[in-house]
């Protein structure tokens, strides 16, 4: 399978994308050229991803001074303390601006390896090399990093891009069907907000994605991608357009930090929620139409991922989510700010949609008629 390179350029910032099977045999000459002082190298290693790389990265990188900090990755270690034991390390190992961190792991090693690259000394080099399907087609794009409190999730963090991105389908041949829907419902919002014709194309292919078929599976990542690119060229540090990609997101986060970031409902979970309640909220309030509303539950019924939107479908269950919505980064007053559809393809613009906390108490009734 031929690598895949997409290149992610604005005014500050230019670096690639590396996309396919064993893509990660191009990180010691890309590193050559983008790090090229570089001495030490610290990678920060999420102990769910097979040993074997563990190797495959000792050998790769037998010319540097190596550290592995192996990273139990969950929501309650995104923190300030994880965060300040890895710069105390850093700090005892000597390390400068011209060496490098390489997170390897899911989105939370990418989240929490970014923001300690881009306060260690002010910024110092930074690789991803993300591990799960929704870490390659979201979150190791973009350069957002942050860490959770007990007000919310990824309320404190910064915008740091990375050198390099290598995205090797090869991490994830092992990962379960809850991981691939997981990064699946990341891919399939891409489509909604920005590519109907992709849509339809996941309408037909999506049951080779969630098998990890590698021709499907590398052209999915490669859209999602893109599409993301799109939106982060245009509005990096996410003050306008970027929010766009929130679609989904405020019902998600808040049924996340409602479940107390339990295992029980994943991420991609929470997100395949939020997009159907915010679609049926886009449908009320007549912005977008029922059919638009039932193309998108066909697709998740086709591919029994049911059961995500069911667990929402009565206001009872809606209207206990509210209290948990208010602390959403989108929100900068009273109101929650939604993103909501217009059509496949299309959203309202961000801050279009406020919807006071009282007015949306009293939609919770007819969102779950929908």
């Amino acid at each position: 399978m031929k690598t895949q390179e997409i290149k992610f350029k604005n005014l500050n910032t230019n670096y690639s994308v590396l996309i396919g099977k064993n893509t990660i045999n191009f990180l010691p000459r890309k590193l050559k050229l983008l790090c090229p002082k570089t001495k030490n190298i610290a990678l920060i290693f999420d102990k769910k991803v097979p040993f074997k790389f563990q190797k495959i990265l000792k050998r790769k990188l037998k010319n540097y001074n190596l550290i592995f900090l192996l990273f139990n990755a969950n929501e309650k270690n995104k923190s300030m303390g994880t965060i300040n034991k890895y710069l105390q390390i850093l700090l005892s190992k000597n390390f400068n601006r011209a060496d490098l961190i390489i997170a390897v792991g899911g989105g939370i090693t990418g989240d929490v390896a970014g923001l300690v690259a881009s306060i260690f000394k002010r910024g110092i080099n930074f690789i991803n090399l993300p591990t799960t399907l929704l870490a390659q087609v979201d979150s190791a794009i973009g350069g957002k990093t942050g860490i959770n409190s007990k007000y919310g999730k990824n309320l404190i963090g910064s915008f740091y891009q990375p050198k390099l991105v290598v995205s090797d389908i090869e991490f994830i041949s092992s990962l379960p069907k809850k991981e691939m829907i997981c990064g699946y419902a990341e891919i399939l919002k891409h489509s909604i907000i920005k590519d109907k014709k992709f849509f339809y194309w996941l309408k037909k292919n999506t049951h080779f994605v969630l098998r990890k078929k590698s021709k499907e599976l590398a052209y999915a990542i490669k859209k999602s991608c893109e599409i993301k690119m799109h939106f982060v060229n245009q509005d990096v540090n996410e003050k306008n357009l970027r929010m766009i990609l929130n679609f989904g997101h405020t019902f998600a986060h808040a049924i996340e930090i409602k479940n107390n970031y339990s295992k029980k409902i994943s991420h991609g979970e929470a997100v395949l929620s939020g997009m159907i309640l915010a679609t049926k909220l886009s449908a009320l309030k007549k912005i977008c139409s029922l059919k638009t509303l039932n193309e998108i539950k066909n697709i998740y019924i086709k591919n029994n991922l049911q059961h995500t939107f069911k667990k929402f479908s009565h206001h009872n269950s809606i209207n206990k989510l509210i209290p948990f919505l208010k602390n959403d980064k989108k929100n900068n007053d009273e109101s929650i700010n939604f993103i909501l559809l217009r059509n496949i393809g299309k959203t309202a613009l961000p801050y279009k949609n406020k919807i006071p906390v009282n007015t949306l108490k009293r939609l919770t009734k007819s969102i779950s008629q929908y």
